[in-house]
Parts: C-alpha cells; structure tokens; sequence
C-alpha cells in the first residue's frame, strides 16, 4: 500500500511547494519562493518516473499531477511575477497578464490530458519548465524593463498552447532498486534550495530559458519553411532563338 501510494505522496509534494511558493513571495522572499517552484520541479520528474518502475500509475495519480502542477507551475510564478515586477504598472493590464499564464498552462496541461502526442516530443512547452523560466525570470526585475518582463509571460503563455514541439525527457527512468533513494535527493535537493535560493535559482535559469527558446527557434523556422513553400515560383522565360 505504502509502494503504491509513493508517486502521489511526490506529486503532494510538489503541490505542498507550490503552496509555500505563493505565501513565500508574498512574505517578501522572492528567491525562496522561485526555489520552491524549482524543487517542485524535481518532485513532479519523480514521481512519473517513480510510478512507471513501481508499475503504480493511476488515473486518479495523473488527475492530481495536473492539479498539482496548475497550482504549483502556473499560480505560484504567476503569483511570483506578479508580486515583484506588475505591481507598480496599471492595475487591469498586470492582472490581465498574470491571471493568463496560469490559464494557458490549465489549457495546456487538459490538452496533454486528453490528446495523443508525439513519441519522444511534447506539444508545447511544458508547464513546468514554463514555470520556472518565469518565477527565476522574475528574479531579474531589477536589472530587467517591466516592459520585457510583460512580453516574455505572454510569450511563454503562448508557448504553453502552441504546437511546437519539445523533447521529452520522460522515457529516461528510475531503475527500481534507486527507487528508495529518491527521498534523500529530494531532502538534499530542499536543503541546497533553502541555503542558496537565490543564487540556484538563477543558475538554473540559464538551462530552463535555453529549452524554451528551442521551441520558439523551431516556430520561427516552420514559419519561414512554410513561407518558401507558398512563393510561387519564376521560371526563367524560354530564349527565342532566330532561324536565318
């Protein structure tokens, strides 16, 4: 019963951090609050993986995994962003703007649910790397325009829904005797998180912006494939020559 319910206790986790993210920003700790939605990440790669080599998967499992993740990849660094960087622009613009990330990420993550994706790819960004581009983004407000800040949670939010693909690193696995170990990861991980939040936070950054950029580097490219492919083409006129 324990073994079973291993993978859930995870994704609780993950949920349990995502929770403390959004009171941790709003008590003025940005940087604990962007490391929490980091290591929740790490608690949500877990427990897919802990659930396939304990053969524990469950509809009710992948319901709260969803759950989890709107709250803990969409509110908490909506919730982040908001606090740090819209507060101070027009008040109808940044809740329009906060409130829209966690609702592409709810779309995104009921298309996941119910729509069969590509071997090896996901059909757009993931709302967990979505979520921590943005909640270590924010930590940048100060050297960043609220201007960027703006466009760059419209884009992600864009990405969330688009249909671009990402790889998917779900097929790497646990192997089942590690299974036992994964708590004293995560227990390390949370200290590391807790000693250093701001400075991991913004290296972890640097990874998490590079993958979603991928995707909008493959959108950028489809675009001008699928404008070559619309240009019609000049053929050369045929020389006349002259019989004497």
């Amino acid at each position: 019963m324990i073994t079973k319910s291993l993978p859930n206790l995870f994704t609780i986790g993950n949920l349990f951090l995502g929770i403390i993210a959004i009171i941790s920003v709003f008590n003025s700790k940005p940087e604990l609050a962007a490391i929490m939605v980091i290591v929740a990440m790490l608690l949500d790669g877990l427990d897919g993986r802990v659930a396939r080599a304990l053969n524990a998967q469950s509809e009710f499992g992948k319901e709260l995994d969803s759950l989890s993740d709107v709250i803990s990849f969409g509110v908490a660094p909506a919730f982040i962003m908001y606090v740090v960087a819209f507060t101070e622009m027009n008040a109808a613009a940044a809740w329009i703007v906060t409130a829209i990330f966690p609702i592409c990420g709810a779309l995104r993550l009921a298309r996941f649910n119910v729509v069969a994706g590509t071997p090896g790819y996901f059909i757009g960004l993931p709302i967990p790397a979505a979520g921590g581009v943005l909640c270590t983004l924010a930590l940048f407000h100060k050297e960043l325009n609220t201007v960027v800040l703006v466009l760059s949670t419209l884009l992600l939010s864009y990405l969330m829904v688009s249909t671009v693909k990402y790889p998917n690193f779900k097929k790497v696995g646990i192997p089942k005797a590690a299974i036992w170990i994964t708590p004293v990861v995560v227990v390390i991980a949370v200290v590391l998180a807790v000693m250093y939040p701001g400075l991991l936070s913004k290296l972890i950054f640097v990874p998490l912006l590079l993958y979603a950029l991928y995707g909008l580097k493959k959108n950028v490219d489809r675009l001008f494939f699928w404008k070559r492919r619309k240009r019609p083409s000049v053929e050369e006129p045929e020389s006349k020559t002259t019989t004497i």
